[in-house]
C-alpha cells in the first residue's frame, strides 16, 4: 500500500484500524492451546515464537464462547464479539423449519471483514485457511479479480483465478494435495502465504489453520511437538520477509477420555428423551461440520431447544447436578454472560468441565474415527484460553491496553495493525 502513513485510517464494525507500512501476517493456530506453547517454550522447541515473544508481546487471551472453529474466526475477521458478527457455532436450529442450518454462509455473518474491508480501501490481501467451510465468510465480499487471493488447502487442486484469485496452487507452492486429516493441511497454508509473500507485497495476510494435530496428539507427544516446530519455522520465515506476525487461536483442546481411553460423554438427548418424551427437546451439536473423524461431533458446548411442553427451566433442572455439567443456562444469561447473539441461541445452553463432553443421542454420533485414540475436543469455557502473540514492540498505548483489561481474541489486528512500534 503506497504511502500508507499518510492514508486515513479503514474503519471496520466501528474500529479504525491503521494502515500498514509492511506486511501484517495473523496466524489462527486452530486448536492452539496454550499448553503446547508453554511445554514447546521451555523445552526450547520454538524459537522464533520465544523471540517474538521476548522481542514483542506474548499473552493469553479470552476466545469468543463457544470455543469452536467458526464463531472464533469470524470474531477474528471482524474484530467483534459473536453477538456482533451473528456466527455462534458451525450450526444453529432454525425454528421456523425445525432443521439444523450450516452456520458458513456469508450471508450469516453480520458485520465485514477486515480483510475486505482493506481490499476496497487499496490494500493488496490474502485470506488462507486450511477447510474451505471458513473460506467465503472471512473473505465476505472480496474482489479477487482486483489482485487479492482467497483459497482453502482443501480445495487448493482446484482453484481458479476467478473464484479464488490464483491458479495452478499446487505448483505454485510446490507441494502436493493434502489429505484432510493430517498435519500438511495446515502447513501447505502457512507456505502458501509464504509464496505469495516471497512473490509479491502484501499489505494484509490472514492465515487460519486446522485442528488435526491437536485433537489427536497431546502436548507430550512427538507428533505434536514436530509440527509446532514445522509452524515455527514458517512464522520464522514470515518474519524473515519483513511481516509483523501475530498468532492467535481459535480454542483451546482438553482431553475428554475416561481410565479406560473411552470418550467420556454425556448423552444429553437421550437424558432429556427419558425425562420429557421423545421429539420435547432437540439438542444441537454446534461442534458439527463436515470433517468429524476426530472428534465425533463431541465438544464441551450445546444448545438444546424446547419444542414441546419442556420449559427451559424445567430442562436446566433436570440436568442441574449431572456430574461434568459445568452450567446449563438459560438463553438470556449465556447470551449476557459471552455475548452471543440472542436470535441464534437455544433455550438452554450446556456447558460441560474440562473432562467431559456433550453428545445428542448415542445413536446418532460415530465414533469409528475416534478408535485407538483419546478423545481431545473443545466447546466449553475450559478450551477458551488462546495465545496473543505479536512479533514486534507494542506502543505505549497498546502497552497500557493489554494490562488494562481482558485481552480478547479477536483484538489480534487491532494489536498487530495499531498496537506495534511500525
Amino acid at each position: 500500500m503506497a504511502a500508507a502513513s499518510n492514508l486515513p485510517p479503514v474503519n471496520v464494525n466501528g474500529i479504525d484500524y491503521r494502515r500498514p507500512t509492511r506486511p501484517v501476517a495473523v496466524v489462527c493456530i486452530d486448536g492452539g492451546d496454550p499448553a503446547y506453547l508453554r511445554r514447546y517454550l521451555e523445552e526450547g522447541a520454538v524459537p522464533n515464537i520465544a523471540r517474538f515473544m521476548t522481542r514483542g508481546f506474548g499473552a493469553v487471551a479470552e476466545g469468543t464462547m463457544p470455543s469452536f472453529t467458526c464463531p472464533n474466526n469470524m470474531s477474528i475477521i471482524t474484530g467483534t464479539p459473536a453477538s456482533r458478527h451473528g456466527i455462534s457455532g458451525n450450526y444453529y436450529l432454525d425454528t421456523a423449519t425445525g432443521q439444523p442450518v450450516v452456520m458458513t454462509g456469508p450471508e450469516l455473518l453480520r458485520g465485514d471483514s477486515i480483510v475486505t474491508k482493506f481490499a476496497q480501501a487499496g490494500a493488496k490481501v490474502v485470506s488462507i485457511t486450511a477447510k474451505d467451510k471458513l473460506r467465503r465468510q472471512l473473505g465476505k465480499g472480496l474482489d479477487v479479480s482486483q489482485g487479492h487471493v482467497s483459497l482453502s488447502t482443501e480445495f487448493a487442486s482446484k482453484c481458479t483465478l476467478q473464484e479464488n484469485g490464483i491458479a495452478n496452487v499446487l505448483d505454485f507452492v510446490g507441494a502436493p494435495q493434502p489429505d484432510m486429516y493430517s498435519m500438511e493441511l495446515s502447513l501447505f497454508v502457512l507456505d502458501a502465504g509464504i509464496k505469495l509473500l516471497e512473490k509479491s507485497h502484501r499489505d494484509i495476510l490472514y492465515l487460519s489453520l486446522t485442528d488435526w494435530v491437536q485433537h489427536k496428539y497431546a502436548p507430550e507427544e512427538s507428533e505434536a511437538k514436530r509440527f509446532y516446530q514445522e509452524i515455527d519455522k514458517r512464522f520464522g520465515r514470515l518474519a524473515d520477509l519483513g511481516a509483523i506476525v501475530a498468532l492467535t487461536a481459535d480454542h483451546g483442546m482438553n482431553d475428554k477420555s475416561d481410565a479406560a481411553g473411552n470418550p467420556n460423554v454425556i448423552w444429553l438427548q437421550d437424558i432429556l428423551d427419558k425425562k420429557f418424551g421423545k421429539g420435547d427437546t432437540k439438542v444441537i451439536c454446534p461442534i458439527t461440520d463436515a470433517f468429524v473423524a476426530h472428534h465425533g461431533a463431541l465438544g464441551g458446548f450445546v444448545r438444546v431447544w424446547c419444542r414441546g411442553k419442556a420449559t427451559a427451566r424445567q430442562i436446566i433442572a433436570e440436568i442441574h447436578g449431572i456430574p461434568g455439567i459445568e452450567a446449563a443456562l438459560d438463553r438470556e444469561t449465556v447470551c449476557r454472560m459471552y455475548d452471543l447473539p440472542p436470535d441464534r441461541e437455544g433455550d438452554v445452553a450446556v456447558i460441560s468441565t474440562a473432562n467431559v463432553c456433550i453428545g445428542a443421542s448415542e445413536a446418532d454420533h460415530d465414533l469409528a474415527g475416534l478408535k485407538g485414540h483419546r478423545l481431545r475436543t473443545h466447546g466449553g469455557v475450559s478450551e477458551a484460553s488462546v495465545p496473543f502473540i505479536v512479533s514486534e514492540p507494542l506502543n505505549d498505548r497498546y502497552k497500557l491496553k493489554a494490562g488494562a483489561a481482558t485481552l480478547k481474541s479477536y483484538q489480534i489486528f487491532d494489536f498487530a495493525l495499531n498496537g506495534t512500534v511500525q
